[in-house]
C-alpha cells in the first residue's frame, strides 16, 4: 500500500510552443508495482494549456479543482471542480485554464503508455 501526499512528489514542468503552465506528477506508476493503470497529478496555472494531441489510449480524468475548458470533438467544453471527463481513445483534446486559481486535474492512463 502507497500512502502520500501529491504534493511530496517531485513534479515535472512542460513549458514550450504548445503547452504553458503545466507541472505533472506521477503518484502512482510503475515504480510502485501498479502493473494496470497510471495516476498522475497535473497543475495547470491561469492561462495555461496542455498540448493538443491525440493518442490510441483512453485516460479518465477528474477535476478536483480550478476552472476551464476541454476540447472534445472539435468543441470546448467547460469544466470545473468535481468534473470528470472520459476521452476514448484517438479522440483529439486539450485542456485550458480558463479560471484565476490553478486547475488541478487527476489523470489516470493504462500502464504501458508513456507516465508523463
Amino acid at each position: 500500500m502507497k500512502i502520500i501526499k501529491y504534493s511530496d512528489v517531485e513534479p515535472t514542468n512542460f513549458e514550450n510552443e504548445i503547452m504553458k503552465g503545466i507541472s505533472g506528477r506521477v503518484v502512482i506508476g510503475k515504480n510502485d508495482g501498479a502493473n494496470n493503470f497510471c495516476m498522475r497529478v497535473f497543475e495547470i496555472s491561469p492561462g495555461g494549456n496542455t498540448a493538443k494531441h491525440t493518442h490510441y489510449w483512453e485516460h479518465e480524468i477528474f477535476i478536483h479543482s480550478g476552472e476551464g475548458v476541454v476540447l472534445s470533438n472539435g468543441e470546448w467544453k467547460t469544466i470545473n471542480s468535481e468534473s470528470v471527463v472520459f476521452i476514448p481513445p484517438d479522440e483529439e483534446h486539450q485542456i485550458k485554464n480558463t479560471g484565476q486559481i490553478q486547475l488541478i486535474v487527476i489523470c489516470l492512463i493504462p500502464s504501458g503508455v508513456p507516465e508523463l
